[in-house]
């Protein structure tokens, strides 16, 4: 059962064959649309109000799942990620690193603390949530930098 226009075509009626390519071309968006969706952007949420400082010889991380963000502002304020959740003390940090460690691990990733601390703020502030996240279970700490002097 050959379809009309093959038979048109073999006939000679046409001087040139019509290839229809609708279907090709929607086959070709819902990949498009596919692999939109299933790729997963690693998004880092930061506080705005937190400006890392410049190491020039910085690597960008090649995945950024598994992070559990605390941003350390410059009076030496804990926030964790989008500055929602701010922190008292070093249990509380701590409780937030187990729960989100608990996650993390639930999803089958690796956690990771990612300290966002301001350029200006002492020493003293990165190392509590240093020791924080050891006593919540994670001792894998990666420091947010910016690889140039942003303006």
């Amino acid at each position: 059962m050959a379809s009309k226009k093959l038979h048109r075509a073999a006939a000679g009626d046409d001087d040139e064959l019509n290839v229809d390519m609708s279907p090709m071309i929607d086959m070709v968006f819902l990949l498009l649309i596919f692999f939109i969706v299933a790729s997963t952007v690693i998004v880092v949420k930061q506080d705005p109000e937190v400006k890392p400082p410049v190491a020039e010889f910085s690597k960008k991380p090649k995945d950024g799942k598994g992070r559990i963000v605390i941003n350390i502002r410059e009076d030496g304020t804990f926030l964790a990620e989008t500055a929602k959740i701010t922190f008292d003390d070093t249990e509380a940090i701590r409780k937030y690193v187990e729960e989100k460690k608990a996650i993390e691990e639930e999803k089958g990733l690796i956690p990771i603390v990612h300290l966002r601390g301001d350029e200006g703020v002492s020493f003293k502030y990165v190392r509590t949530v240093i020791r924080a996240a050891a006593q919540g279970g994670v001792d894998n700490v990666v420091f947010s930098v910016y690889g140039f002097e942003k303006k």
